[in-house]
């Protein structure tokens, strides 16, 4: 069975972060080189983790400034 891709485990970790409270709507996520460098992967590849959190709304960027949660309300499935 191959290994699930980094770029997915690490989105959601990122999106299991929010919905535990650890990141709250608003907060700053790291920066690309903070997390390249917790998670040891490439740049490529945390924008992959970004593409894929903005995909289902749970980031916003902006550029100049950073990359920020979003509600988890507007982007969580209800059970």
């Amino acid at each position: 069975m191959p290994a699930t891709p980094d770029y997915i485990r690490i989105s959601d970790e990122i999106a299991a972060d929010v919905r535990s409270g650890k990141y709250k709507p608003g907060d700053k996520l790291p920066s690309i080189a903070e997390l390249c460098s917790q998670y040891k992967v490439s740049s490529s590849t945390i924008q992959l983790v970004f593409v894929r959190l903005e995909a289902i709304e749970a980031i916003r960027r902006h550029q100049g400034k950073g990359v920020f949660v979003t509600d988890p309300k507007t982007w969580l499935r209800k059970p």
